[in-house]
């Protein structure tokens, strides 16, 4: 059974910072790339960051170019979403997700249906 538990969101200022990390059980994140997503009531769920399961590569949404960054650690099977610059669109319930598929480098990364195990989500609250 795979898992995964996000933690770390809250309230942040504009300009401010904050990290966000997801803690994954039952399939090991050196084999499987991983996803972040946003969504915010009304609106699709979008693409944040993916990182390829070598951990070599890295997709971003053009909105958080430069401000977001995901990184991982395979010891403690975790992934994380640094966010910096915060901006009052950012506020969003995030979520992070598993690849489908083991060791594949071509994934679909910017749709969710690349994906198939997502954690229950961390509000992110920014405010001016």
């Amino acid at each position: 059974q795979v898992q995964l538990v996000e933690s770390g969101g809250g309230l942040g200022q504009a300009g401010g910072s904050l990290r966000l990390s997801c803690v994954v059980s039952g399939r090991t994140i050196n084999r499987y790339a991983m996803g972040w997503f946003r969504q915010v009531p009304g609106k699709e769920r979008e693409f944040v960051e993916h990182i390829s399961w070598t951990g070599s590569s890295v997709y971003y949404a053009d909105s958080v170019k430069g401000r977001f960054t995901i990184s991982r650690s395979t010891t403690k099977n975790t992934v994380y979403l640094q966010m910096k610059s915060l901006r009052l669109e950012d506020t969003a319930v995030y979520y992070c997700a598993t690849d489908r598929r083991e060791m594949y480098l071509y994934s679909d990364y910017g749709t969710t249906t690349e994906y198939d195990n997502w954690g229950q989500g961390a509000q992110v609250t920014v405010s001016s």
